[in-house]
């Protein structure tokens, strides 16, 4: 037989779905769309780079004779493709850097200027 103690325990009243929803607000939603702009940000830089070099291997393996056509220079285009990867990697770090400085720096710095919450570094204040 087992033993139940519902009658015990006062019932609770049922909430809406919309007063139930929480409202992050302060520390938790600045944290939260710190932790956004820094996906995205990563995003467009690996895409960035990533995406030129997926179309240098597409064009190598789909377009040969594209490739081995000569440039202006006298270099094969393949070639001049090639050596554009630095540059466009470089291009991705500065996105990367440009869009870090105007978009998370500013959050992480409004981020820092909140006093912690109680357990919000996993430490236990006194």
């Amino acid at each position: 037989m087992s033993h139940d103690d519902s009658e015990f325990s006062p019932a609770r009243p049922r909430r809406s779905r919309r007063s139930s929803r929480r409202t992050w607000g302060g520390y938790h939603r600045t944290l939260r769309v710190l932790r956004r702009a820094c996906r995205r940000q990563r995003r467009v830089a690996t895409l960035a780079a990533l995406g030129y070099f997926t179309l240098f291997l597409t064009l190598t393996v789909t377009a040969p004779s594209l490739m081995t056509r000569p440039a202006p220079g006298g270099l094969p285009t393949g070639l001049l493709l090639a050596l554009l990867q630095l540059p466009v990697t470089w291009l991705a770090v500065i996105l990367y850097e440009c869009t870090a400085r105007r978009y998370v720096d500013p959050l992480a710095r409004r981020l820092n200027g909140y006093a912690r919450p109680a357990g919000a570094d996993g430490e236990r204040r006194p």
